[in-house]
């Protein structure tokens, strides 16, 4: 949710989104029991709670067919059902979403293999009957039908993020308990995940409507990710589409997680600021206070129009960032992909335009194409040097006015691929598509930086390692997007100029970084830097356990290329201040 830009990097579209939690009290549902009820199937078979009497225990699991974590722990539901049948454990999923159909189950049911019944729950009457608020939350019933277990069905997913493993598997240990005689040792957890879209009781009424204020919000702010065909795990384009989606919206635009933006409104202003404003966000919230109002269709404004295929001029080659398409699995934790690849480059490169391209968007969160000069294959020397990126909403690099980007003779690129799984096995094999130009032509040239410290070791049980590296410019500089890379235990990062007069300004500070969110800073004008300049780099690591999504907090962290290693860098890119010759053109990289 936020405005086009190269942006390189984009959080775990669909999970962070909408990964939100409901906290209860160990004994929430002490002595709630559970009265029969009869729901339809999406088979149109009726299905009733005493159809299932025999059963030692019953797991009840509400469901949702475009949340994220619904999709991956469907799966894994059928796989526990399988596990417990001849146990006499029962389990039936419900989908008390009012924005879901008939049809719309019955997909789900068949992409993602579900084995157990599934309903329809119309109108959220068995779903306040359990008191349920999220999808996916389960609900463990034992003989009596009395609810002995509510929450998650394990603790692989928090808000916003994800471990790169499950620790425990709190829904197959509530029953193993009950079927060996014990109490329950953890009656309760948080269920992570999208509220339940429930039907609404206002009358729509009130001056604040979808089609004159609500509508040119999210096509502004929202609808560049959550529409058809991209990888947002639901579209926003139509009043229907938002119908359901309400308090999962209210929610993370209060928690400032939707849009996503980390910079610190105190230093530097951005071309991409994808912040709501106050005045937008009390729009929306007054608008769902009022039962969400359509208004006249006469006053919607024409839907944004969006570039199908390349959106860069003619592309003279196109590289795949592999031979063959790499395969994502249904679930689980990818680690970042590296693939190196010879373009076979035999002499000097000036690009005037580059595109990196997914080929499957579902499960692409980003692509980095790196540029790595021959003779200089280690990937953590400064020579790893940024040519394009993907994350959804980025535009290609288009280049003007004789500005170019330099790619010396024998150079490979270097991709770096982070897979999102999204419930059902996906295969990949995204590109990139280059334009050049002779070196006669270029008179400035577009300059990357990579202000970076590969010998660092952040301690065990550090929650505040500081990593610094600086880096100093060679030639004046027009100084135009910053981007901080670190992985799991990434903190806080800031950019800072020192100048050759002395004084010295914070150019960028992300106090709160965000993983799966690495955003690219665009600076609202490009900024002079003078010869000499140098820049800063401050990162701060957690590796405490305080770090929820920390993979070790036990032991020492260094440099590596995988999301459970770290690395610190801040990239940075400009362009020379004044024209160059031809003949100084590829000097000073």
């Amino acid at each position: 949710m936020h405005k086009a830009a190269r942006q390189l990097h984009r959080h775990l579209v669909n999970l962070a989104i909408v990964l939100t939690a409901s906290v209860f009290a160990a004994n929430a549902n002490a002595d709630q029991t559970i009265s029969d009820f009869t729901l339809s199937s999406h088979r149109g078979v009726d299905w009733s709670l005493d159809s299932v009497a025999d059963s030692k225990l019953v797991v009840v699991a509400f469901l949702g067919t475009e949340c994220p974590l619904a999709r991956l722990y469907g799966p894994r539901l059928s796989e526990l059902q399988n596990r417990y049948q001849a146990k006499d454990v029962a389990f039936v999923g419900i989908d008390a979403n009012t924005q879901d159909s008939m049809t719309e189950i019955s997909a789900y049911v068949a992409r993602h293999k579900i084995t157990f019944p599934m309903l329809k729950d119309v109108g959220n009457r068995v779903a306040d009957q359990f008191k349920a608020e999220r999808t996916p939350e389960v609900f463990l019933l034992d003989q009596n039908r009395t609810v002995r277990y509510r929450g998650r069905v394990d603790d692989q997913y928090l808000v916003g993020r994800s471990r790169d493993k499950v620790r425990r598997k709190d829904l197959a240990i509530a029953i193993d308990e009950l079927l060996a005689g014990k109490d329950v040792s953890v009656a309760a957890t948080e269920a992570i995940g999208c509220h339940i879209g429930r039907v609404r009781k206002t009358e729509p009424h009130g001056d604040v409507t979808w089609s004159n204020q609500i509508v040119r919000i999210f096509n502004k702010s929202c609808v560049e990710c959550h529409r058809s065909g991209e990888i947002a795990p639901f579209q926003l384009e139509k009043y229907d589409d938002v119908i359901g989606w309400e308090d999962t919206i209210l929610e993370v635009i209060a928690d400032n997680r939707m849009p996503p933006w980390f910079a610190n409104p105190k230093h530097g202003t951005f071309s991409n600021d994808a912040r709501l404003s106050p005045e937008e966000k009390q729009l929306i919230r007054t608008w769902v206070k009022n039962g969400m109002p359509q208004g006249n269709a006469a006053d919607l404004p024409e839907p944004p129009k969006f570039v199908k295929g390349w959106r860069m001029p003619k592309a003279d080659q196109v590289i795949k960032v592999r031979e063959e398409a790499f395969e994502i699995p249904a679930d689980g934790i990818v680690d970042y992909q590296y693939f190196t690849v010879d373009p076979g480059w035999k002499e000097d490169k000036f690009v005037t335009a580059v595109e990196a391209r997914p080929d499957n968007v579902a499960v692409v969160h980003h692509i980095i194409a790196y540029i790595v000069p021959a003779g200089s294959e280690d990937r953590k020397t400064q020579d790893r040097r940024m040519l394009v990126g993907y994350a959804p909403g980025s535009t290609p690099q288009v280049l003007d006015n004789g500005t170019a980007i330099h790619i010396p003779a024998g150079s490979k690129l270097v991709f770096e691929m982070h897979y999102t799984p999204n419930g059902t096995k996906q295969k990949d094999l995204s590109y990139i598509g280059v334009k050049f130009t002779d070196k006669s032509n270029v008179k400035k040239l577009l300059r990357g930086a990579a202000v970076l410290n590969t010998k660092f070791e952040i301690p065990a049980g550090a929650a505040n390692h500081k990593v610094e590296a600086d880096f100093r410019l060679k030639s004046d500089q027009m100084l135009i997007e910053m981007s901080p890379h670190m992985h799991l235990r990434g903190k806080s990062f800031r950019y800072e100029a020192f100048y050759p007069d002395g004084t010295h300004e914070i150019l960028l500070d992300v106090p709160n970084y965000d993983f799966n969110w690495q955003l690219t800073y665009e600076l609202a004008e490009p900024k002079r830097l003078p010869k000499g300049t140098r820049i800063h780099c401050t990162a701060i690591f957690d590796n405490s356990k305080h770090n929820l999504v920390n993979p070790d907090p036990g032991s020492s962290v260094t440099w590596g290329d995988q999301s459970s290693e770290e690395m610190m860098i801040g990239f940075l890119s400009g362009v020379d201040a004044d024209p160059i010759t031809t003949e100084t053109a590829v000097s000073g990289d």
